[in-house]
């Protein structure tokens, strides 16, 4: 965590919006892994508008995915459905098949999950 601050702190201070977007998101994923849900959403959203701003799809993506997650996480399914399948939808206007088809594994894990 010391070491994202760090790097999240001189992401902002050469104005590279790309990294503080990289960087917020794996930040994100440390509270995510720890079980501090609202935490890590709160950083997942950062990341999303930073990505959303600079025109990222790639990245938007993954994080709408990391916000599936979360939410799969708290057993909220249909919260989570509703973002892999904006995830789903990017990775295929974006023709990336590596994120496409870890999107339908995510939703299959719900899937899974609800029996």
């Amino acid at each position: 965590m010391e070491f994202f601050q760090q790097a999240f702190t001189i992401a902002k201070q050469i104005n590279n919006q790309a990294q503080e977007g990289v960087t917020l998101n794996n930040i994100g994923q440390v509270y995510n892994n720890q079980g501090q849900y609202p935490k890590a959403l709160e950083l997942f959203q950062q990341a999303l508008v930073i990505r959303q701003k600079i025109g990222d799809k790639g990245g938007q993506g993954v994080i709408l995915n990391n916000i599936g997650s979360v939410y799969n996480s708290q057993a909220d399914y249909p919260k989570a459905l509703e973002l892999y399948q904006q995830a789903l939808t990017i990775a295929k206007q974006i023709n990336n098949q590596a994120q496409e088809a870890t999107t339908l594994n995510n939703i299959g894990v719900v899937y899974k999950s609800q029996g």
